[in-house]
């Protein structure tokens, strides 16, 4: 399901900004006549893409276990740039037309780069967990560090499309690819963040959490 209402998101926030380009373009160039033929044309279209846009929107902040100063920035941004785009193609106000666009093309530059960093762990430099007091891995620091976010202390959290670990029917092997790997650009992949030692290890805890 994460997965659609993601897909869904990110085709309703090109559209959006294409019916926005396009319109802002007709503004800047003093199409007024064609302008308002093209806002008339694509009514309907676009309040359905913008009722998607904001509630798979809505969906997705639902989804992220931290709300960090991006994604804050982001929010702001596109909360801001929906009356500056109202007001501005009411008025014919060419600036603050060319100022709803920036703000949303900026809004999705920071949220593409913020799904980078997440996808990312080596760049995040947040998976180096020292070994216990004898001097072995310590799975449970490595699971907290790096899995907790979205699968949760018992695996059942579900964040971000994150499989339900107590009751996975993988097997360890499968479960060792898919930590080394990723998944689906939902999960990201910890080969060179974590040593085979470690995976091996976080894998075996994640088994302790199946029912």
């Amino acid at each position: 399901m994460y997965t659609a209402i993601s897909y869904t998101h990110i085709i309703s926030v090109i559209l959006f900004l294409l019916i926005y380009l396009i319109k802002t373009i007709l503004l800047l160039g003093n199409k007024e006549e064609n302008l308002a033929k093209f806002t008339k044309t694509v009514k309907v279209p676009e309040m359905i893409i913008s009722t998607l846009f904001l509630a798979t929107g809505i969906y997705m902040l639902t989804q992220i276990p931290e709300h960090n100063v991006l994604l804050i920035i982001k929010i702001v941004l596109v909360l801001a740039s929906i009356p500056l785009a109202i007001v501005g193609f009411k008025k014919k106000n060419k600036a603050l037309a060319v100022i709803s666009l920036l703000f949303l093309i900026g809004a999705y530059g920071l949220a593409e780069v913020s799904k980078k960093k997440r996808l990312n762990p080596v760049a995040g430099q947040e998976n180096t967990v020292a070994p216990d007091a004898n001097g072995a891995v310590d799975a449970h620091a490595i699971y907290t560090a790096n899995c907790t976010k979205c699968h949760g202390e018992d695996g059942k959290a579900g964040l971000l499309g994150a499989s339900d670990l107590s009751v996975s029917t993988m097997d360890a092997n499968a479960m060792l690819e898919i930590v080394k790997s990723g998944k689906n650009g939902t999960m990201p992949a910890f080969a060179g963040a974590l040593t085979d030692e470690q995976i091996g290890a976080v894998v075996g805890y994640i088994e302790t959490l199946k029912k």
